[in-house]
């Protein structure tokens, strides 16, 4: 039986949620929190610089109906994660809902594929992997009391292999720890769906397209016409499928990859 109960509020509404977005200060991360500022809901923006969080949440906090709080998080620390969700509870009680779109990386992440070191490969893989499990178990804790969703971020890359050719002539390459990262948090999201079904907690990705964000013209113009939609994703693109997957809306769905890419992987 459904648990949605026709309370007059809509089914899409999120308003009287608590949501934490860590990675809140991230190129995509803004774009949800802004959608999610004009929600009438309890924002907390986590991340690992504290600074940026706090004057985001200031401005956000005059520009929409919410109360929005900064919160200091880095998921590749366990103290960290603690921290910043004990704080979150004393301040809301609870916590209804969970986006991670943290992108954590070492110096010299970025390089093809013949010139990773290994032990740059293994601090990647246990930063950002290691890091969405640590963080997604911690959360886990605090909404099995009463239920939520989580939302994780993927991308194409997790399950498709990438055209090397869109980077010819430019400096930009996709890293092999990217595809086995976002590959990984992928099917993390499918065991974590069932594992905590049983607490009501429900988990879903979001995998998206190339998002753009300054890449070389070259770049974006090769994208853009392997793209059936003719563009690269923005990053407000994203802030919907989130609003849906945290919403009363989709409270039947989980364990569930949305890939939001313009079609790229449609052809």
């Amino acid at each position: 039986m459904s648990n949605i109960k026709n309370n007059g509020k809509s089914l899409f509404s999120l308003q009287g949620k608590t949501i934490m977005v860590c990675g809140g200060c991230g190129l995509i991360g803004k774009a949800i929190c802004e959608a999610l500022s004009k929600c009438q809901v309890n924002l907390i923006i986590a991340d690992i610089q504290f600074d940026k969080a706090k004057q985001f949440s200031e401005e956000l906090h005059e520009t929409g109906n919410s109360r929005v709080t900064p919160a200091l998080m880095d998921i590749t620390s366990e103290k960290s994660v603690v921290s910043g969700l004990d704080e979150a509870i004393e301040q809301y009680n609870e916590i209804n809902g969970f986006v991670n779109v943290s992108y954590p990386r070492n110096k010299s992440y970025g390089l093809p594929f013949f010139e990773v070191p290994f032990q740059s490969w293994r601090e990647n893989i246990d930063l950002h992997l290691n890091g969405y499990f640590l963080s997604a178990q911690k959360v886990a804790h605090y909404l099995k009391e009463h239920g939520g969703s989580m939302v994780l971020f993927g991308s194409i890359y997790g399950f498709l292999g990438p055209d090397f050719g869109l980077y010819e002539g430019t400096k930009m390459t996709n890293p092999p720890e990217y595809a086995a990262i976002k590959g990984g948090i992928i099917n993390l999201t499918r065991y974590l769906a069932t594992c905590l079904a049983q607490h009501h907690i429900r988990v879903n990705c979001v995998s998206p397209g190339g998002i753009y964000d300054h890449q070389p013209p070259a770049f974006v113009e090769r994208y853009c016409k392997k793209t059936p939609l003719g563009r690269m994703g923005a990053p407000e693109d994203l802030a919907g499928i989130v609003l849906f997957l945290l919403s009363d809306a989709s409270s039947y769905i989980t364990g569930q990859n949305f890939i939001v890419d313009g079609g790229w992987s449609a052809w």
